[in-house]
């Protein structure tokens, strides 16, 4: 016969979440600091191609 499952407490449920939400901050900082370094230039973690005709046009 089935048997229902015990409830989750409360502290289970809020640590999974803050758990979730350290991880999501912790990647939104990553990506920002990224994103700044690839802007300045300083990026060595990142490659991308830059096309050459828009490096003329700065220039």
């Amino acid at each position: 016969m089935a048997v229902p499952k015990k409830k989750t407490s409360n502290g289970k449920r809020d640590q999974r979440k803050a758990t979730w939400k350290r991880k999501a901050a912790l990647q939104a900082q990553r990506a920002l600091s990224l994103g700044k370094s690839v802007l300045t230039g300083r990026s060595k973690g990142f490659y991308y191609p830059q096309d050459e005709d828009e490096t003329e046009e700065d220039a």
